[in-house]
């Protein structure tokens, strides 16, 4: 059979494709996740919400499909007791509560070691820090841990009744060796768990269970995959594979993935297994991109309707200047990840004067996360990584206006998608190869296609040269204030 399901358990919405690998036709579905903070710098899901929206999608997309693969959140934790029921929400991988946690680890560990054997830092994204904060902060729930795994781990869970851990979580959440690719004990140790509380590795490809959730209406026994990190998944499908390709995906993270045919451990960035077998992405995540202009719809521009704020607002910005007239806007609003690594960095709106509209405002916040993109072409530049090629995907890049702005400002063609749904289509594509269903990964562009190149205006470069300096100051201008104010 040629079809398969791809779901995408994302962090403002969940995602199905039904996928048709012989006629290249395809569905889509989606249901909405309510992201919660209830304090200052965190994040939570439900991941029973998650499994709810999964189910709807599965029954709306139907029956008569060969497999089913689930990409997601990398490194969302989710903790069940030893009965296998939920403990508590998720900690989402954009969550900033453990600054103290990172200063433990790292005193306890020799970075340099740390980061070669696990290619990535010390950092906010292991999940070690989010067990010592519960083991400190929630010690019943903590003592009552029968399972840590991922937001797809959990659906997969759910759908065949296996407990894996996929290979890009583990790595990514400081459990895996590079070495042998295995799980270390005492890189577990650092959690403050056993070995036996982390189910089994599993690599992307591998089949981990077969369909058992009556409720989804899919026929039992239907093989489901490992799956994928879903930041992976979409730099595959915008056919980020050869050497040097570079990914920028706007979403509400901004995702930069770089294809290398090595690991390049950095503790600036994080590092993730391609799904091709033996190719790596180096990359980097701003914890808050897209959702740094939700923030700005939600408390300047309610008064626009919500359907079209977005583009009455990139026609505000579009009239104003390269540089927004000397504002700038720092967009760590939930701490920032890479490549600074700091939890207790917050946002900043510098240089406003009465001349400056919403506009400016909204422009400046497009310059900024465009900024932080350029921000870690620069360390793939010091790491010696040429970047051959950019692309652009997800939401935002549907935005011209931003478009624009993001070429002009690292300076570089960058090429458009047609047809790319996100990540769900590379866990459908996933699912076919592993089952059979698709020979190789060299067919991903039967489904999506190039489109429109943007290339940056040589005299607006040069402008936003000269604010990428002046921005690039104001996070050290501004840590002594970040550190001083904000509790650890």
């Amino acid at each position: 059979m040629a079809r398969v399901i791809g779901l995408d358990i994302g962090t403002t919405s969940t995602i199905g494709i039904l996928l048709d690998t012989e006629t290249g036709e395809r569905r889509i579905a989606t249901r909405p996740v309510t992201l919660s903070s209830p304090q200052p710098g965190w994040a939570e899901e439900d991941p029973e919400e998650w499994w709810r929206n999964s189910v709807s999608i599965l029954r709306e997309l139907g029956g008569g499909v060969s497999a089913v693969g689930v990409t997601g959140m990398v490194p969302a934790t989710v903790l069940l007791d030893r009965a296998g029921r939920l403990l508590r929400p998720s900690i989402q991988q954009s969550d900033g509560r453990v600054a103290a946690q990172v200063a433990e680890i790292a005193a306890e560990t020799d970075a340099t070691r740390f980061l070669a054997r696990t290619g990535n830092g010390v950092n906010q994204q292991l999940v070690a820090t989010k067990l010592r904060w519960l083991e400190a902060h929630e010690p019943d729930v903590f003592a009552a841990i029968g399972t840590v795994f991922g937001s797809y781990d959990y659906i997969n869970l759910r759908l065949t009744g296996a407990r894996r851990i996929e290979q890009n979580w583990a790595l990514e959440g400081g459990f895996v060796d590079l070495a042998d690719g295995r799980v270390a004990a005492d890189l577990v140790a650092l959690a403050h768990i056993s070995p036996d509380q982390l189910p089994p590795l599993a690599a992307s490809l591998e089949v981990v269970g077969t369909i058992e959730a009556t409720e989804t209406g899919l026929a039992a026994g239907k093989p489901v995959v490992a799956g994928c990190a879903d930041h992976v998944a979409s730099a595959f499908v915008a056919g980020i594979v050869r050497d040097g390709d570079l990914l920028l995906k706007f979403g509400g993270a901004g995702d930069i993935l770089l294809a290398t045919d090595r690991p390049v451990p950095d503790a600036r960035l994080f590092l993730d297994h391609h799904l091709v077998p033996g190719k790596f992405l180096p990359n980097g995540c701003m914890a808050a991109s897209g959702a740094v202009l939700n923030w700005v719809v939600a408390t300047m521009a309610a008064h626009l309707p919500p359907e079209t704020a977005h583009a009455q607002l990139d026609a505000l910005a579009d009239a104003v200047p390269a540089g927004s007239e000397g504002l700038l806007l720092l967009p760590y609003f939930l701490g920032e990840k890479t490549p600074i690594n700091d939890p207790l960095a917050r946002g900043a709106l510098v240089g406003l004067g009465l001349h400056h509209t919403l506009g400016h405002i909204w422009r400046a916040a497009l310059e900024a996360v465009a900024f932080g993109f350029r921000h870690h072409i620069d360390v793939f530049d010091e790491l010696g990584l040429a970047v051959r090629r950019v692309v652009a995907s997800d939401g935002g890049a549907r935005s011209a206006v931003w478009m624009q702005i993001a070429a002009d400002v690292i300076g570089r063609p960058i090429q458009l998608l047609h047809g790319h749904p996100g990540s769900c289509l590379g866990a459908a594509y996933l699912a076919a190869v592993a089952t059979g269903g698709l020979p190789d990964w060299e067919q991903i562009g039967r489904f999506v296609q190039p489109a429109t190149t943007v290339r940056p205006d040589p005299a607006r470069t040069r402008t936003y040269d000269a604010a990428y300096e002046k921005y690039r100051a104001l996070y050290p201008a501004l840590v002594p204030h970040f550190h001083g104010t904000h509790a650890a």
